[in-house]
């Protein structure tokens, strides 16, 4: 009996494993824009005409350039396009159920949709909501501003829209991705959680099947194990859920996320056959959509979504910034996440180059992290200005990496960052941490010895793996 039982739940394991790749293998990008370029086609006439204007009514506009300021990333590569793309559960009017005491406007979602230059290939890049990082000075929206500080990330949303305008939301949350990964942002989407409910509804639902039951009371869900379609309450509730399934994390989160995405578009494509239904599909996502001014409109939907529905279908690569636990760098962290260095680095200047990332590569390269915390670095003035590397050694050590400080043998005519046979990795994650991009290099024998090491916490600078020696116009630490 026990062989038998063993025997049929690893036939369900496998039919549920040929599920999920079939979702892989099938999946074109999970912008609901794709849908807009299909109703056109299909309505006509006056429906035509009709169904335009009123969708095209629907969406909102945010007006942000003037609160991005003028520091910002370089685009380098023309012709690509970034889009941020945020699941917005802000608490105001119908939304008010799903939380009390939440006055601000929320992001539970945060992705950025890179499309190549040539359109032949994307990149869906989710940004864990728990990532711990900088986020810069922002406008209130009350006539004053944040303070730069470092927190979750998904608080830029919160800050910015403290009015409850999606434009101050959008604005902080783009300087914040910007800020933390260098990529120029080109536009921005906001869905909330009733048009995400509208849409799953007019697709009659979305089957999921999962191993074991949830129960999540703050996602307002109980679905039992297996496969089922669910809609409404239930829909928005699954893809919310932590705490009631899989291993509890964000990540975790996000992996359901992308594959619950992958069979709404999926279905989206093969159900939307009938004006009546295609038009109950747009009416929802676009009275709950809010994008920036170039893109607000059916006009430049169209023609977004006509320049991506040629890219194949292995060319679509749905990313997770890699991460681990901030716990391992900052043990009394128990509920954040930070970004894997030099792994994310990296990603990130593939993306603004236009080089394609694939998961599998992503996967492969992330594989081994080395915590911030297991790196030993040294920190040498170069500079005329006092203090200068005790301000930087603090910086780094308030991310988890051990350093001291001391002054360079002679002046540096720029920053730099060296590192022992060995070290390479050690010394990407110093670099990745530093505004001023600077390339790591292997010290070359005898190394830089330095000055004096002024301690300041960590090991003596005989046991440093890197040093980084601070020159003119060194722009800190991140």
């Amino acid at each position: 009996m026990v062989q038998k039982t063993s025997r049929r739940r690893a036939g369900h394991r496998r039919a549920r494993r040929a599920r999920t790749s079939r979702f892989t293998r099938r999946g074109k990008i999970a912008l609901w824009s794709g849908a807009v370029l299909a109703g056109l086609l299909l309505l006509g006439g006056g429906a035509a005409l009709f169904a335009y204007l009123s969708l095209d009514g629907n969406i909102h506009s945010a007006d942000i350039g003037d609160r991005l300021g003028g520091d910002r990333p370089d685009n380098l590569s023309p012709g690509s396009k970034n889009i941020l793309v945020v699941g917005s559960d802000s608490r105001a009017g119908a939304n008010s159920e799903y939380g009390k005491g939440l006055e601000t406007m929320q992001s539970d979602t945060l992705m950025l949709v890179h499309l190549s230059a040539d359109r032949k290939w994307a990149g869906v890049l989710s940004l864990p909501r728990d990532s711990y990082v900088p986020i810069p000075s922002c406008d209130r929206g009350d006539g004053t501003r944040s303070k730069p500080h470092s927190f979750k990330i998904n608080e830029s949303f919160a800050i910015g829209g403290l009015k409850g305008e999606v434009e101050g939301a959008a604005a902080c949350t783009i300087k914040t991705v910007e800020h933390n990964t260098g990529l120029r942002v080109d536009h921005f989407m906001s869905l909330d959680f009733q048009g995400f409910k509208g849409m799953v509804n007019a697709l009659g639902g979305i089957e999921v099947c999962p191993e074991e039951a949830i129960h999540d009371k703050k996602a307002h869900l109980d679905l039992a194990a297996g496969c089922q379609t669910i809609r409404n309450e239930e829909a928005l509730g699954y893809v919310r859920a932590r705490y009631g399934i899989g291993d509890g994390t964000d990540t975790g989160r996000i992996g359901r996320q992308q594959e619950f995405m992958r069979a709404l578009s999926d279905k989206a494509r093969s159900k939307l056959t009938s004006p009546k239904d295609l038009y109950g599909f747009l009416d929802s996502a676009t009275k709950s959509l809010t994008t920036d001014k170039d893109l607000a409109g059916i006009t430049p939907l169209y023609r977004l979504a006509s320049s991506v529905q040629k890219i194949p279908e292995n060319r679509l690569h749905f990313l997770t910034v890699p991460n681990y636990p901030r716990e391992a760098d900052i043990p009394t962290d128990k509920a954040n996440l930070v970004w894997q260095q030099p792994q994310a680095a990296t990603l990130f200047k593939k993306l603004a180059e236009d080089r394609e990332v694939t998961a599998k590569a992503l996967k492969s390269a992330s594989a081994h992290p080395v915590h911030a915390a297991q790196v030993r670095v040294r920190v040498l003035n170069g500079t005329s200005e006092p203090g200068a590397a005790a301000e930087a050694a603090e910086g780094l050590r308030a991310l988890g990496i051990r350093a001291t400080v001391g002054n360079a043998a002679h002046s540096a005519s720029k920053t730099s960052v060296t590192y022992a046979p060995g070290r390479r990795t050690q010394a990407g994650i110093v670099a990745a941490h530093l505004r001023d991009g600077i390339a790591p290099k292997a010290e070359r024998d005898g190394g830089d010895t330095g000055g004096d090491s002024g301690g300041g916490g960590g090991s003596g600078a005989a046991g440093a793996e890197v040093t980084l020696t601070l020159g003119p116009g060194f722009e800190g630490v991140r």
